[in-house]
């Protein structure tokens, strides 16, 4: 929890936090596409599919944060896995995109898998 000096000292802006949210989850909705697609194309079934899912999901998410999270919350002396100062909590970072790309995931692996397959 920040500090009320801190806060005066550089202010969290709700419209930034929504702003960064968004951004997060126009990402995570597309790559889930391109899971999809991928592992359509590659003819993943059951388990392995959702593994494919749960990996890559994962590796985007910390793909996002070393491009953009960590360095500026280094630069601003903050602890390098505090992700409060741009998002509303480490739950919505880190495991929001889980939920968020689940259903298109889902929809271009089986149109992809049925495709490739017929």
């Amino acid at each position: 929890m920040s500090s009320e000096q801190e806060l005066q000292i550089s202010p969290i802006v709700q419209e930034s936090l929504m702003h960064n949210s968004r951004t997060l989850y126009n990402l995570q909705s597309l790559t889930a596409s391109l899971f999809g697609i991928s592992a359509g194309i590659l003819g993943l079934e059951s388990y392995s599919g959702f593994l494919f899912y749960l990996v890559f999901s994962l590796l985007t998410a910390v793909l996002f944060y070393l491009v953009r999270v960590a360095p500026s919350s280094l630069a601003a002396g903050k602890s390098p896995l505090d992700t409060s100062r741009y998002f509303r909590g480490p739950f919505e970072f880190w495991a929001g995109g889980l939920m968020n790309g689940l259903a298109g995931f889902i929809l271009t692996w089986t149109l992809l898998y049925g495709l490739v397959r017929a």
